[in-house]
C-alpha cells in the first residue's frame, strides 16, 4: 500500500497487537469515558436539573447531593449487572479497596507500593526452585498485612483497613 494513501489505516493492520494484560485493561477501563457519557445521558442531566430546581438548598449541599446520588446510582448499576453469586464477592472486594484508599489517605501512604517494595527485597536463594520462591513470595505477601508498619503508627495494615471500614459501616464488627 502506498504510504501517501489517505485510506491506508481504514482496515486495520497498522495497529500494534495488544498483549493479554493490555487487552484486558482496554476492555475493562477503555470504555469508561463512553460509559460516563452514556450515564450522563441516562440520568446525569435529569439529576442535575432536579437538584438545580431546589433554590433553597445551599450550593455545598447540592454538590454533596449530586456526588452521593451519582455514586450510589453507579454502584447500584454495577451490583445489579452482576450475577447474585458474584455481587457479594465484588461488594466485599470493593469495600476492601475503599478501606485501603481510606488508610492511604489517612496516613499519607500507598499500601500497595509499600507491599511491592517489601516483596522486592526478597531474594531467591541459590538452588531454590521457582515454585518454592513463588510460594515464599505469596506467603510473605499474605503475612505482610499483619505486620505492624512504622508508616501506620505501628498498626498492621489489616487492622488499619478494618478500622477505616468500620467507621463507614463497610465491615461487620
Amino acid at each position: 500500500m502506498n504510504e501517501d494513501d489517505p485510506n491506508k489505516g481504514l482496515f486495520g493492520g497498522d495497529e500494534p497487537e495488544l498483549g493479554p494484560e493490555e487487552a484486558h485493561e482496554l476492555k475493562i477501563f477503555g470504555k469508561n469515558p463512553d460509559r460516563v457519557s452514556a450515564m450522563e445521558s441516562l440520568f446525569g442531566k435529569d439529576l442535575l436539573a432536579s437538584v438545580d430546581e431546589n433554590k433553597e438548598m445551599p450550593e455545598e449541599a447540592k454538590r454533596q447531593l449530586v456526588f452521593k446520588l451519582t455514586a450510589n446510582s453507579v454502584l447500584d448499576m454495577i451490583m445489579d449487572s452482576l450475577a447474585p453469586e458474584t455481587a457479594e464477592e465484588v461488594a466485599e472486594c470493593l469495600n476492601g479497596y475503599i478501606g485501603v484508599g481510606l488508610v492511604n489517605k489517612r496516613f499519607g501512604v500507598d499500601l500497595y507500593k509499600e507491599l511491592y517494595d517489601a516483596l522486592g527485597k526478597i531474594e531467591k536463594e541459590e538452588g531454590e526452585s521457582d515454585e518454592d520462591y513463588d510460594r515464599k513470595i505469596d506467603q510473605f505477601s499474605d503475612q505482610w498485612w499483619y505486620i505492624p508498619q512504622p508508616l501506620l503508627n505501628k498498626r498492621n495494615p489489616s487492622d488499619a483497613i478494618r478500622e477505616e471500614m468500620l467507621k463507614f459501616g463497610l465491615e461487620e464488627r
